[in-house]
Parts: structure tokens; C-alpha cells; sequence
């Protein structure tokens, strides 16, 4: 998901916000949910280094390629909402 679409999610929960519809995002969850990926961007990156088989190196890079893009998600939405 691009961060347009996370920008249209946002939009939608903050509509469903004013209703009522839903409970609001506090920065300290999200600074929660930053601090397990990163512990999990650390470990991914120690596994990727002690890899030996090609094909399990670049199923990890691909994780930690993927929990990189989550830590920006994150990062960003901490933003939004401080």
C-alpha cells in the first residue's frame, strides 16, 4: 500500500472518527507498534547476514524490505496524528 492509499485511509478514519464509528489512534500505540518493527527490522537483518542457503537470503531481504516500508508507514502516520 502507497502512501496515497494510507493518506485515503486516514481521510476515512477520521470521517468514521467524527461520527463515532471509531476509537481514536493515541501516538503512544503507534510509537509501540514502531518499537516491535524495528526490534523485528534488528533481527530480520541479524538472519540475513547468517543466512546461508540464496534462496532464504532473499526471502529475508524481502521480509526486511517489507518491514522497512511498514517502519516509514508508521513513522508517517506518528506524524499525522502528533
Amino acid at each position: 500500500m502507497g502512501l496515497k492509499k494510507l493518506a485515503a485511509k486516514l481521510a476515512e478514519y477520521n470521517e468514521r472518527l467524527e461520527r463515532g464509528a471509531a476509537s481514536k489512534i493515541e501516538a503512544d500505540h503507534v510509537r509501540q507498534v514502531l518499537e516491535k518493527l524495528r526490534r523485528k527490522e534488528a533481527s530480520l537483518l541479524a538472519d540475513v547476514t547468517q543466512a546461508e542457503d540464496e534462496f532464504a537470503r532473499t526471502r529475508l531481504e524481502r521480509k526486511l524490505g517489507i518491514a522497512r516500508d511498514q517502519i516509514a508507514r508508521a513513522q508517517w502516520l506518528l506524524g499525522e496524528i502528533s
